[in-house]
């Protein structure tokens, strides 16, 4: 069954949820990748898009499902698709990893990837995969994981929901820029505007007709589920006049809690809960970038992405529109550490946490900008962890260690970074000379896992980072600024309620503590969610070794897995 675009009118977007309520619980999709023309900011371009759609199809499903996606690559180039957050429970022949869980689906070819919905309720989403390109830019789309049937939310049922996708818009082909600059090993480009459900703001040239409206009633409660697509940056979000109850986070669910905006990391999902109290009236929901470290960005966007909450009726007077007063500026550090440390799980009965209290393992793992300088005074811009800058293997990692090929990675990840200094000194002018290769990191079945990361101010640009692994989510015990104190700031760990994301901000010269079982069995990459630091190498791969059994083990491989 392919899927249906997402439909802009709300009453039959609910009328689409309760029909598709009525299908059975597996579910089958085609997934065409092909170049379409897409006219925005006054210009028009050609760029790779699933299904003609950008963005690209909505999935709807339920807890406990699973669906077969067909993938059919018409581009010039090969690619792979990743499902964001979905844990894929032994099976990571899916995971869509290009390069560690498997080889791109060349063009002219397909691949079928089957992805099982095992604990993840709310929000996550779909996009291009690789740590060579930024075709994610344009190939995305909202996942929507229900309760199970039979079953209910944890707060109030909503009188409506509505998706908003937020991304960055390139008036040219950008992925022509990024293998330049792979190739030169320079800064990327800075995007032309922000976009909400693939359209600029109306402040944006040629944009006004086109901004994103949604149409609401007066006196509802309206579920918004937010993604946030964009490439490089962390993102704050409000609408004018209103209050936001964030409900959950990366496919779990939280402790309700009113703010006045939201904050979410790269390739993060929030649920919020919005009241459609306020005056008749027209209302921004306005998104601003959130910290850009100094050094190799020469300037930050400006165009903050922006969209209209409209109340139907009759307006008169006040069909003016209302902008958004408690958005913060985009160095306001403590408005976006106030709003993670509300982040709390439910820890209910019904949806029970259990935070790793015997560690097995404990990473010190440092998160750096870095380059490469050459005998001609030039350089090359690299990303690390722990003084290690990724390098892909010629073959995908999963099939290297699940058919014992030798010669394609190194199981010497470190543990900690080889020398210590203070990591978040002005640092301008020192480069720790990253090493760049394929190292991997072994872990046991069922061993319990702590790591910090911590940011580091090398080369005078520390950063935001929005760390992921792949295959496993974790919970968040704390984050501070500075260097971590070993003796002190466990003393601040939330063990009792703490959230359970698989993307997390690492803060800017700060650290951030996560802890995670290693209880799925396969290849699954850890690496920064920002497009930029992907390229230059902050990434690595934990190899979770099988269980004692079958049910603990990694899958048989399918028959039509791409090759290299």
């Amino acid at each position: 069954m392919a899927v249906a675009p997402a439909l802009p009118v709300l009453l039959l977007f609910l009328t689409g949820i309760s029909l598709w309520v009525a299908e059975a619980e597996v579910h089958h999709y085609n997934f065409v990748v092909a170049e379409k023309n897409f006219t925005r900011l006054c210009k028009t371009k050609s760029m790779l898009v699933v299904n003609g759609q950008f963005p690209g199809p909505t999935i709807y499903v339920h807890k406990g499902d699973t669906m077969f996606v067909n993938v059919h690559n018409h581009g010039d180039y090969g690619l792979t698709i990743h499902w964001h957050g979905i844990k894929q429970p032994r099976n990571p022949w899916s995971d869509g990893s290009a390069y560690i869980t498997q080889c791109p689906i060349e063009p002219g070819n397909n691949f079928t990837y089957r992805v099982v919905f095992s604990e993840e309720e709310g929000t996550l989403w779909w996009h291009a995969n690789s740590n060579t390109d930024w075709t994610r830019n344009t190939i995305h789309g909202a996942i929507v994981i229900y309760p199970p049937r039979g079953s209910s939310y944890p707060f109030p049922t909503p009188q409506g929901e509505q998706i908003l996708i937020f991304g960055t818009w390139f008036t040219y082909d950008v992925n022509k820029v990024i293998r330049e600059i792979l190739r030169t090993g320079k800064d990327v480009p800075i995007s032309d505007a922000y976009i909400i459900n693939g359209q600029p703001g109306d402040f944006c040239a040629c944009s006004k007709e086109t901004t994103y409206r949604w149409q609401v009633d007066y006196g509802k409660t309206y579920l918004i589920r937010l993604v946030s697509a964009l490439m490089d940056e962390e993102f704050f979000f409000a609408i004018a006049g209103h209050n936001l109850t964030v409900v959950g986070i990366d496919g779990s669910y939280l402790k309700p809690f009113t703010t006045s905006y939201v904050m979410l990391a790269t390739g993060q999902t929030v649920d919020v809960l919005v009241e459609t109290n306020q005056s008749l009236g027209r209302y921004y929901m306005a998104g601003r970038q959130y910290y850009t470290d100094n050094l190799f960005f020469t300037g930050y966007d400006k165009t903050n992405a922006t969209a209209i909450l409209k109340y139907r009726g009759r307006y008169n007077r006040l069909s003016s529109l209302f902008l958004p007063e408690t958005l913060p500026s985009y160095t306001d550090y403590d408005s976006a550490t106030r709003f993670r440390k509300c982040l709390k799980s439910l820890a209910s009965k019904e949806h029970p946490i259990d935070v790793p209290r015997n560690v097995t393992t404990q990473m010190y793992i440092t998160a750096s900008m870095d380059r490469i300088n050459h005998a001609d005074m030039d350089y090359t811009l690299l990303s690390s962890l722990n003084n290690i800058s990724w390098v892909n293997p010629s073959t995908d990692v999963l099939q290297a260690y699940y058919r014992k090929l030798s010669g394609f990675y190194t199981s010497d990840f470190p543990d900690e970074p080889p020398y210590y200094f203070d990591f978040v000194a002005d640092l301008r002018d020192t480069s720790t000379h990253p090493l760049k290769g394929t190292k991997v990191k072994i872990l046991e079945y069922g061993e319990e896992i702590e790591i910090v990361f911590q940011s580091t101010n090398l080369l005078n640009a520390s950063d935001e980072h929005s760390m992921y692994i792949h295959g496993h989510k974790f919970y968040v015990l704390g984050e501070g600024y500075g260097n971590f104190n070993s003796t002190t700031d466990p003393e601040t760990y939330n063990l009792v309620d703490p959230p359970y994301l698989s993307t997390a901000s690492l803060p800017v010269k700060g650290w951030l503590t996560i802890r995670f079982k290693a209880n799925n069995p396969g290849v699954w990459a850890m690496h920064c969610q920002e497009g930029r630091h992907l390229i230059w190498g902050m990434n690595t791969v934990l190899i979770v070794k099988n269980g004692n059994n079958p049910e603990t083990s990694i899958c048989s491989p399918p028959l039509n897995m791409p090759s290299c």
